[in-house]
């Protein structure tokens, strides 16, 4: 069965294996560290309220047989650690059967864990790690050669990443077609990294190139994928080169190493790797062949639905077509913003709410917060928290199902939610009120910068919530406003270390 591998690209096997595997550490690890607080059974979305409400056929999860928080870590834990063994190099440590085993767990443990996330797991990444996930399964081991078919559906994952944000861009905002998206992007992209004000501060002309770049690299590159090598090794580069640009610009979670990882393994490794080993020509077992045979009819019956979308002119980003996330569509910012609002949450231990009384303000991890905080890297790693209350600076009803919840938590001193921010301004006992204001937030320019320390400059623009308590004794109870009269921003800029 010559025509069933590829032993070229046993490297480039491997090297997506344990990529794919150190992204897979990084999902579980941040699902155990942050789900208490945020789907736990006591969370701001309880997990076995909304399993009450989806059956198991929209939403499979083996969390709607049973739930406890106990269970979830668990699940959460056992994933990172079988994880990490992958990446060690387990999977090919092992018969055949096994590593394909293995590889099917973390991808059920990841659907689990998705399918009851609520919007705390609405992201395209989820969906891009169980797609690979589940195409990972039945890529095999050392033991045998990489499977063509599967290859070349990786490289149709790669292909409606890239090419469905790039069809995105030009479908959406206009300031793609006009190259100046990037005038704004750096500043107002939902979690600016500790180089992003320099990437803003570049000049314009090369924002244009930046967006022509972007253009060509989604649009014609991905096709490239598909061609004889040494030309798909080459277009495999220039998305790699790609998306490590990204990488130095911001903060977008797994997504641009999850893509990285795939691209590599569209790259022919033999000029560096020298001749495969022996196993590498081997076809496997009987029914490992009738397994890929059936895993690529699969994925071809169910492409019709992304790749509809991606004809049509209402093309939609980020979308699943079925509950096990098999085949998903993909895009990013086909719209970018002009501006940047945040929410800044805030606390007082006054018996009453005064408008300039002592308010202190928590402070998040990744959002930008006090305008001397230069922005942090945390990608690869996914601060949902953070990410989250970007959507609700854009609008409130994005954080309509679950802000009430976080300002009861932060009210009645929860640790778990504590635990998810950078500065809690109570560390001895909880607020008496809490209150959220919004405010613009721009970069600095290289004067202010270097007259204030400050990398952001920000100005009040008005009330989000109106200070709020608890409406009785204890956790558990619910919120109220303060009576009295609503706060109106007061236009000021504010420098350095803020309030």
């Amino acid at each position: 069965m010559d025509w069933f591998t590829s032993p070229g690209y046993w490297l480039g096997r491997l090297v997506f294996q344990r990529a794919l595997a150190g992204v897979y550490v990084l999902a579980f690890a941040g699902a155990a560290l942050q789900f208490r607080a945020l789907i736990g059974a006591h969370g701001m979305l309880p997990v076995p309220r909304y399993v009450r409400h989806v059956p198991l056929r929209a939403a499979p999860s083996l969390f709607h047989l049973h739930y406890s928080d106990r269970l979830f870590a668990c699940c959460a834990w056992f994933g990172a650690a079988l994880a990490a063994a992958l990446a060690a190099g387990a999977g090919d440590a092992v018969p055949l059967g096994a590593a394909m085993a293995m590889w099917a767990v973390l991808w059920a443990l990841y659907l689990s864990i998705v399918n009851v996330g609520q919007t705390w797991y609405a992201f395209g990444w989820e969906s891009l790690l169980l797609e690979t996930g589940f195409l990972a399964v039945f890529l095999g081991n050392a033991r045998v050669g990489p499977p063509v078919l599967v290859l070349w559906l990786l490289r149709w994952v790669v292909f409606r990443v890239e090419f469905g944000a790039g069809l995105i861009k030009m479908r959406g905002d206009p300031c793609w077609r006009q190259l100046t998206c990037l005038y704004f992007h750096h500043e107002t992209q939902p979690m600016p990294g500790p180089l992003s004000w320099f990437f803003h501060r570049l000049p314009r002309p090369v924002h244009r190139v930046e967006c022509a770049a972007n253009h060509v690299t989604q649009l014609l590159v991905p096709a490239a994928l598909f061609t004889p090598q040494p030309v798909a090794s080459v277009a495999a580069g220039v998305i790699v080169a790609t998306q490590l640009w990204l990488v130095l610009s911001g903060n977008f979670a797994w997504l641009n190493w999850l893509t990285i990882a795939l691209a590599l393994s569209a790259v022919d490794f033999t000029a560096l790797a020298g001749p495969p080993p022996a196993a590498a020509a081997r076809a496997g077992p009987l029914w490992y062949v009738v397994a890929v045979c059936a895993l690529t009819a699969l994925v071809l019956l169910l492409s019709r639905h992304p790749v509809r979308n991606l004809l049509s002119r209402r093309q939609v980003m980020n979308r699943s077509f079925d509950a096990l996330h098999l085949v998903n569509s993909y895009g990013a910012f086909g719209t970018v913003g002009r501006i940047r609002d945040e929410v800044v949450v805030e606390g007082t231990a006054d018996p009453a709410p005064h408008r300039d009384g002592a308010w202190r303000e928590y402070g998040f991890k990744g959002k930008p917060g006090r305008p001397d905080r230069m922005p942090r890297q945390f990608a690869p790693y996914h601060l949902r928290l953070d990410w989250l209350m970007w959507f609700a600076a854009l609008s409130p009803g994005y954080a309509r199902d679950w802000f009430g919840p976080f300002v009861e938590r932060l009210l009645t001193g929860d640790r778990d939610t504590l635990r998810l921010l950078a500065h809690n301004p109570f560390p001895d006992s909880p607020p008496r009120y809490v209150r959220a204001r919004l405010y613009r937030y721009r970069f600095s320019t290289r004067r202010e910068l270097r007259a204030t320390g400050a990398w952001w400059q920000r100005r009040l623009l008005r009330e989000y919530l109106p200070p709020t308590r608890l409406s009785g004794p204890g956790p558990g109870t619910h919120t109220e406003h303060a009576p009295g009269p609503a706060e109106h921003g007061s236009g000021r800029t504010e420098h350095g270390s803020g309030q």
